[in-house]
Parts: C-alpha cells; sequence; structure tokens
C-alpha cells in the first residue's frame, strides 16, 4: 500500500499525471430532484444553486462539480450544496467510466464470477482499512443509487440496455426496489450476494452484462465513502503511478472545461507541448480532425492519449487569433516537482523556488535546488506552495526536514492502531535560511503539511490565504482482479501543535488579498508583475531577513 494524500482538482494532466480532484470526491446521493425552486430575491446560496443546475441541465458535470465545490468552500455547512454536489460527482464518476478504455474493456471481458470477486475484494479492504467501520447498507444502497442513474444515462443504455425496452427497464428498477427493502445487510458477504442477485436479475430482465451491474455497485460503494476514496480502474490506477513517479508519455498539458471550452490550464516545461508553440489559456477545438465540442474533459482528453512516438494533430485557438494546426509528436515527459527556481532579489539574497508537487523525488530534487541558491548567495528563501495539490506523506515530511532540526512534523490516526503514526524531524542536514511559504486556497494536503510544520514551529512565516483544507491520507490499494486498484482514505493528519487540517486548513501569517494589492510589481522582474501574493512575499522576506 502506498500513503498518499493527493487533493484531488478536477483538470486532466494529460497522460496523464492524475487527474487533480480538487478537486474532489465525495458521497453519492440518492434520488437527484428534478427541479430546484429558486424562491424570492435569491441569496447567494440561491445564485449558486441556480449557476450550478444549469450546468447539470446542459450535462456538463466536470463543471458543475466544479461549480459547486468551489461554493462549498464558501459554504461548507450548506446542505443544499451538498447535495448536488454529491448528485453531480455520481454523473461525473460515471461519465470518466464510459469514456475509459480499460474500464470498457473489463466490462466485456470479466466474467460474472470474477467481478464478484472483485466486488468482494474491494469490500475487503474497506473492512481492513478505511478510517472508519464500513456500514454495508449505506454502501449497498449507494451502488443502487448510482445503477438508478446509470439506467437514465443514455451512453450507459447504448452499450449495456440495448435490447430492452422501456417497460422491461422500468420493471426491473421496481424489482430492485423491492429486493433493496427485503434484504439484511449485516456483512460484506450479505452485500455480494444482493449485488450478484441484482446482477442475475439484469441479465435475466434486461438481457444486460451483469458484470456491468456489478461494476456500478462496487464504484457507487467505493466513492461513496467520502471525499477522496474511489475506484481506480487500471487506467486510472497507472495514472496514480505516474503522477507518484513524476513522468508520463504525452503532450504535456494540463486542462479543464470552462464554457464548454476546453482550456490549457498549464504547459509542462521541456513537454511537447510547449516545444510546438502552445500556451496556458488556450484552448483545443479539434484533435485529429475531431471537434471536442460536447466531450468532457476526459473523453477529450482521451483523445490526446496515445503510445510513444506518435504523431498527434491539434487545433489550437489563442484569444484574438485564428485556429492554428499543430502536429505534435507524444514523448515521455518528466514532470519537475521543483521549477522556477530563481534569485528574485540578487542584491539582498532572496531566492524563490516553487514545488508543484510531492512525488518521490522532490525532496532530493529540493535539496539540490537549495545548494545551487546557496551558491548564487541565498540569505532568505521563499517557497511557493500555491496551487500544490499534494502527493506523497512521507516526501513533505522529508522536505519539511530539510528546515526543521527537530520536533514534530505530523501525525496520523486511523482506526487500526497500525495507521497511527507521528512523523519527527531529523537534526542533521537542516537549512537554516530565513524562510517565507506562499500559499493559497488550493494548496492542500501534502502541501498543508509542509507548511503547517512551518507554521507551528514557527520556522518561517505564511504569506497568502488560506489553504484548502484537506486532512486525511489515502492508501493506493492494488487489486487482484484486472489490474484495478481502489484508493481509501486510511487516516485523518494533525499539524505539531495537534490541530485538524479537514475543512480547517492553513491560515497565513501574513493574509493577502489580491484586489487590494497594486500591480506595478515592487521592482520584481517582469515575469513577476502583478502577483500579489508575491509581492507580498518579497516585502515579508525583506522585513525578516534585517530583522535578524
Amino acid at each position: 500500500m502506498l500513503r498518499w494524500d493527493l487533493q484531488a482538482g478536477r483538470r486532466a494532466v494529460l497522460a496523464l499525471t492524475i487527474l487533480l480532484l480538487s478537486l474532489v470526491f465525495a458521497a453519492v446521493v440518492a434520488q437527484a430532484a428534478t427541479t430546484i425552486a429558486i424562491v424570492g430575491d435569491s441569496t447567494e446560496v440561491d445564485r449558486l444553486l441556480e449557476q450550478g443546475y444549469r450546468l447539470e441541465q446542459d450535462g456538463r458535470w466536470g463543471e458543475a462539480l466544479a461549480h459547486y465545490e468551489e461554493a462549498l468552500r464558501q459554504y461548507p455547512d450548506e446542505r443544499s450544496l451538498r447535495r448536488r454536489f454529491e448528485h453531480v460527482r455520481v454523473h461525473y464518476d460515471l461519465g470518466r467510466r464510459l469514456a475509459d478504455r480499460s474500464f470498457n474493456e473489463a466490462v466485456v471481458r470479466l466474467p460474472l464470477d470474477r467481478a464478484l470477486a472483485l466486488y468482494e475484494e474491494v469490500l475487503l479492504k474497506i473492512e481492513g482499512h478505511y478510517v472508519e467501520a464500513p456500514q454495508w447498507r449505506q454502501l449497498v444502497d449507494r451502488g443502487f443509487e448510482g445503477l438508478q442513474i446509470a439506467l437514465n444515462d443514455p451512453e450507459f443504455a447504448a452499450r449495456n440496455l440495448s435490447r430492452a425496452g422501456a417497460n422491461d427497464v422500468a420493471a426491473y428498477r421496481g424489482e430492485l426496489d423491492d429486493l433493496r427493502a427485503a434484504r439484511s445487510l449485516q456483512t460484506r458477504y450479505d452485500a455480494r450476494e444482493l449485488v450478484a442477485e441484482a446482477a442475475r436479475l439484469a441479465e435475466l430482465r434486461l438481457r444486460a452484462s451483469p458484470t456491468a451491474i456489478v461494476l456500478e455497485f462496487l464504484c457507487g460503494a467505493a466513492n461513496a465513502l467520502d471525499t477522496y476514496s474511489a475506484y481506480l480502474t487500471p487506467g486510472q490506477l497507472g495514472e496514480v503511478y505516474a503522477q507518484i513517479e513524476g513522468n508520463f508519455v504525452g503532450l504535456g498539458i494540463e486542462l479543464k472545461m470552462e464554457d464548454g471550452r476546453l482550456i490549457i490550464v498549464r504547459v509542462i516545461t521541456g513537454s511537447p507541448a510547449q516545444e510546438a508553440g502552445i500556451r496556458a489559456g488556450d484552448h483545443i477545438a479539434k484533435v485529429d480532425g475531431q471537434s471536442i465540442q460536447g466531450l468532457n474533459t476526459d473523453q477529450a482528453a482521451n483523445l490526446l492519449l496515445g503510445e510513444e512516438d506518435t504523431v498527434v494533430v491539434v487545433s489550437v485557438i489563442t484569444a484574438g487569433h485564428p485556429p492554428r494546426e499543430l502536429h505534435i509528436r507524444r514523448r515521455r515527459v518528466d514532470v519537475p516537482s521543483i521549477d522556477g527556481v530563481e534569485m528574485l532579489d540578487p542584491a539582498q539574497g532572496i531566492a524563490y523556488l516553487r514545488i508543484n508537487c510531492f512525488q518521490k523525488s522532490t525532496a532530493r530534487d529540493l535539496d539540490a535546488a537549495l545548494w545551487r541558491l546557496h551558491r548564487q548567495g541565498m540569505r532568505r528563501l521563499i517557497i511557493d506552495v500555491r496551487g500544490n495539490p499534494g502527493g506523497l506523506l512521507g516526501t513533505a515530511v522529508d522536505a519539511a526536514d530539510l528546515f526543521l532540526e527537530r520536533g514534530l512534523i505530523v501525525s496520523t490516526r486511523g482506526r487500526n492502531v497500525q495507521e497511527d503514526y507521528t512523523y519527527a524531524a531529523r537534526a542533521g542536514g537542516t537549512w537554516h535560511v530565513p524562510l517565507v511559504v506562499l500559499i493559497d486556497g488550493d494548496s492542500a494536503s501534502a502541501a498543508e503539511i509542509f507548511a503547517g510544520a512551518i507554521r507551528d514551529h514557527r520556522r518561517g512565516t505564511l504569506v497568502g490565504t488560506r489553504t484548502y483544507g484537506k486532512g486525511s491520507v489515502q492508501g493506493i490499494f492494488p487489486l487482484s482482479v484486472e489490474g484495478a486498484g481502489v484508493r481509501l482514505t486510511t487516516a485523518r493528519f494533525y499539524s505539531p501543535a495537534d490541530r485538524p487540517y479537514s475543512r480547517v486548513g492553513v491560515e497565513p501569517d501574513v493574509a493577502v488579498h489580491t484586489a487590494a494589492y497594486p500591480s506595478e510589481g515592487h521592482g520584481l522582474p517582469r515575469k513577476r508583475r502583478h502577483d500579489a501574493i508575491l509581492d507580498a512575499g518579497v516585502q515579508t522576506a525583506r522585513r525578516i531577513g534585517s530583522a535578524r
């Protein structure tokens, strides 16, 4: 098992480092309401619900999910937003599965007995490792609810219900309800038998693949546990490992869907996409002549995937310019966990670097960058973890250990005692340079462990905005069937001062409201201008350096 605490956002990194869940994975909900009433003068919550529901009506599930996630960050206790978020996640996850080649191949290839064995293995992992004792009735109910949504989905129906009429499906729904109500669920064996019966009933009544039914129950159970637990198809498990290793085959771009357009959020340094002239903010209109109109992020991303050394033709649009066709050769891309290493103010010895994520090589790469800056005259250091979604827990500990001589860095607590750990600093190899850490609302999980340790030990000054607030550790468990896996929350983590992170985050010492800051740049290099948080970080570095 790998101990992993990636904050998952919902941007697809091609070929792919991983879906950054910011954002998120949450429990599924029961049947969705078909309307949302906005009564009288709309409050802000009403406005957010209305905006989200428009996205739902258009089937823009990825955008709707991101919308509700952001809304919940503003109103974390608002149940109406939570319900919509949970419902949308079911649709989003279903769309991802149906766009996943490895999942579709498993539906065709797996016989019923092996699909049931896979389901039972997932339940066994939940029983043995999940942070809370499983509620079998709840997990099976979520599977039923997810299956009901799948039965309404046109693509799921086209794949699995082509030989069933509307009356057949309606009758099956009724039998499912009866089956659900009649059974007592005390153990995972009870759950398996109930799911087996539902699958055989689908084969009999609908002439549908029983494996497809079992896999919907499986995904419903795993994805319903909490925001971050999920079933991983073989393809998704491979993406997780690529994220950990920091390399993959592809173009080297990070994507999101926004207003029906496939926007390029980030271009990895040294990647084929960068060499082809693609820049952040561009959007993709066609892939190999096929329009991306109407596709979700995963479907569009799949068009860009391919074997190493093959060529894809991408139609890219830059604002204010006509589309341009680019022929780009896919190749192995190394994702730098550390970049932007430079001296911002050589006269005062103010150095800067950015930690993009916490992968296997991060602590080693960070130490190498520090020595490079030391040779250039570093006397103060700014570390930027804004937008850092997390990564490996142990790597975050090792990174913090570079700046702490002693003391607790983070502790974890789980349902099982083997998940209770304390991670402490070692005295050797500590850097004593005055430190500023830049944070924002997208700094999450491992980034919060790093920032929280620096804060609680008063080792440096945190500048920016409150972090995301992800306070749980996930384990990645490979499964014995089909090369799939499951990501489960196994523990929650706490700061050195025993503060929880979940839904709390890390508050900055110097809060920056970006709209209130001027954009002249405060003498920073031109490429760094208009960055209020970085400007404040430089000013803070100047103050703490002169105070020593």
